[in-house]
């Protein structure tokens, strides 16, 4: 059984909608055509490979490696590991209350701009964790701030792609752009992980991180500039 995600899938209208607002149900059928379609529509789009790549570096520098090579590092720096995995709860812990903020925030202020902030000082945080006092206390502050800021990125994300795109393809769409995530994620536990290896240190990984995280912050700016500056022209 499929399932149900409108409210025509029940025969039901949108809340707050007219009560003779159509009611189209969705057709299912063709699903996977649907997906390549989009995504062949979406990367003709200069936005979709902003958000790609910004997505793409939001993975890297998060699950690929933070959350798979922090307790590592610690570990480089003489700290114990199970404290070092204390240090990941309190990172879980606060991450639900930075994303729920940052959906407040998104119905608010501009989403680029909430990108902007997000990636450029979790890119800060990254080139000067590196050089941290690695004791459980010393690092508890980057922890709470990483937290704040881990999956605070996707609300900002998704409503810049649902304006880029339109409600009925960003969906779709957003689906690949999280696909980029996952791939960013995958690349940094194998590039921190053969860096360490290689030289013995973490302290390369996580200050190219740090700088890529920044150069994503400014790309979150560009994305939806050049559709409006040739709004003008074209009335």
């Amino acid at each position: 059984m499929a399932l149900q995600e409108e409210p025509a899938d029940i025969g039901a209208v949108p809340f707050g909608a007219d009560a003779d607002h159509p009611i189209e149900p969705r057709d299912r059928s063709k699903s996977l055509k649907k997906a390549f379609s989009a995504l062949g529509e979406g990367v003709h789009s200069r936005d979709f490979w902003l958000l790609a790549v910004t997505f793409f570096v939001c993975g890297f520098t998060t699950n690929g490696l933070v959350g798979t090579h922090m307790i590592a590092l610690c570990s480089d720096h003489g700290m114990d590991a199970v404290a070092a995995g204390g240090l990941l709860a309190i990172m879980g812990l606060f991450d639900l209350v930075g994303t729920t903020a940052s959906g407040w925030l998104t119905d608010r202020i501009d989403p680029r701009k909430l990108l902007f902030a997000y990636y450029g000082l979790r890119g800060l945080s990254l080139i000067y964790l590196p050089f941290a006092n690695f004791t459980f206390f010393g690092l508890s502050l980057f922890a709470v701030f990483y937290g704040l800021d881990w999956i605070a990125t996707v609300p900002p994300t998704l409503a810049v792609a649902n304006r880029a795109f339109g409600i009925k393809k960003a969906p779709i769409l957003f689906g690949w752009i999280s696909a980029s995530h996952q791939i960013g994620a995958a690349s940094a536990a194998f590039f921190a992980g053969a860096s360490r290896t290689g030289t013995g240190s973490y302290l390369q990984s996580f200050v190219i991180a740090g700088f890529v995280a920044v150069t994503a912050a400014f790309l979150a700016l560009m994305i939806g500039t050049k559709r409006q500056e040739a709004a003008p022209t074209a009335a």
